[in-house]
């Protein structure tokens, strides 16, 4: 059995041809987008729009490569509200007090308004640093090769069920995205 890379995993550009190839459209040399940075290929634009969706599913399962535990996070003084409030950055899927933080104080939080809530406290402002665990969403080109192909095999058959909608086709490609799987379970581990 070959081994996947780490490295050199397909460009966005790449990933797309695959998802046009899979519905027999002809590939394309690059994305045309208008002033507003949107494709103007109506094809090309659902390729990227399902990429994107099934990368961020995928990436929300939790991976070794986009989670970390025990991170430490200082509090910001939020002027109008006066609290120290922990906002949350747009790369971050999902950030939670760390277990053994919140057993051991009694406190539980959640994502709320784009900030962590004190849910035992019920508010936003927090004392002092906190340790949370953080499942980030990376771009593209950050993303490990053999979760790429994962993404990628997965994005084909989402992408074919919504332009073709032929139950074969989507068997056949979930098949291959289920094959793509174990190779990054294998990477995984």
């Amino acid at each position: 059995m070959t081994s996947l890379s780490t490295t050199a995993a397909l460009t966005e550009l790449q990933a797309i041809n695959q998802m046009l190839a899979a519905v027999g459209q002809i590939p394309v040399t690059s994305i045309d987008v208008d002033a507003n940075q949107n494709p103007t290929n109506p094809d090309v634009a659902m390729a990227m729009e399902t990429l994107k969706q099934v990368s961020k599913e995928v990436q929300a399962e939790g991976w070794d490569f986009n989670k970390e535990y025990n991170v430490k996070i200082t509090p910001v003084l939020n002027t109008t509200s006066k609290d120290t409030e922990i906002v949350i950055p747009a790369n971050v899927l999902q950030m939670d007090l760390c277990r053994d933080h919140w057993q051991n104080r009694g406190t539980d939080s959640v994502r709320r308004g784009g900030k962590l809530y004190n849910k035992t406290n019920h508010t936003y402002n927090w004392e002092g640093d906190q340790y949370v665990d953080i499942m980030y969403l990376f771009e593209w080109d950050d993303l490990p090769a053999a979760i790429v192909n994962y993404i990628v095999n997965r994005a084909c058959a989402v992408f074919a069920q919504r332009v073709v909608g032929s139950t074969d086709l989507y068997t056949m490609l979930q098949g291959q995205a289920e094959q793509a799987r174990t190779f990054a379970l294998e990477y995984e581990t």
